[in-house]
């Protein structure tokens, strides 16, 4: 038997441990999509707002698919009005000669060698990938970053595989020219 559908059913009769386990399951990846999709200073406030409206809306839900793809359709909606709301204005801008705050990235972009050449190369790649339309940032962020299997992007997104795969490999592309770009500036 599916382990969500179990959980979610001792969560709609009440039991408290399995509201825990269930944020401890899905909280990391959530966290992670909202730090990339939504503003930055908002990713930890778009997690929780997540799960309370799954939370408020869990008698109406029905165990279909997979409890993560849903979260992750609330997690896109959340996110896209938070753009709309918010648009992010630095509080402080380097003087000349000083270094820009570090940018927030994943841990998934960590590599070997020099820390300088590590921050250097996520900044490249979060430069790169800021400059992507929400939509092929959706794709590549997703299997890359977040380990999202291609057939559940299709149903996050809801849109057919071959659209999925034909996104994926445009982004591919996009993003190669943007670092290519990046690195020659």
């Amino acid at each position: 038997m599916d382990t969500d559908f179990s959980l979610i059913r001792r969560m709609k009769s009440g039991e408290e441990e399995s509201f825990d386990t269930f944020v401890r399951k899905y909280y990391p990846d959530i966290l992670k999509y909202c730090h990339y999709h939504g503003p930055r200073s908002c990713g930890e406030d778009l997690t929780q707002e997540v799960f309370i409206r799954f939370f408020q809306n869990l008698s109406g839900y029905s165990h279909i698919g997979k409890a993560r793809n849903y979260l992750y359709t609330i997690a896109a909606n959340l996110c896209r009005d938070a753009y709309k709301k918010k648009t992010e204005i630095p509080s402080e801008f380097p003087a000349e000669g000083q270094r820009a705050p570090e940018a927030r990235t994943s841990g998934a972009l960590e590599s070997e060698g020099d820390p300088a050449d590590r921050l250097s190369e996520k900044l490249l790649i979060e430069a790169a990938l800021a400059k992507l339309s929400e939509e092929m940032r959706e794709v590549i962020v997703r299997p890359y970053f977040q380990d999202m299997k291609l057939r559940d992007m299709a149903a996050v997104l809801k849109i057919s595989l071959p659209l999925v795969k034909y996104r994926l490999s445009r982004a591919k592309k996009q993003l190669e020219a943007l670092l290519r770009e990046e690195e020659e500036a």
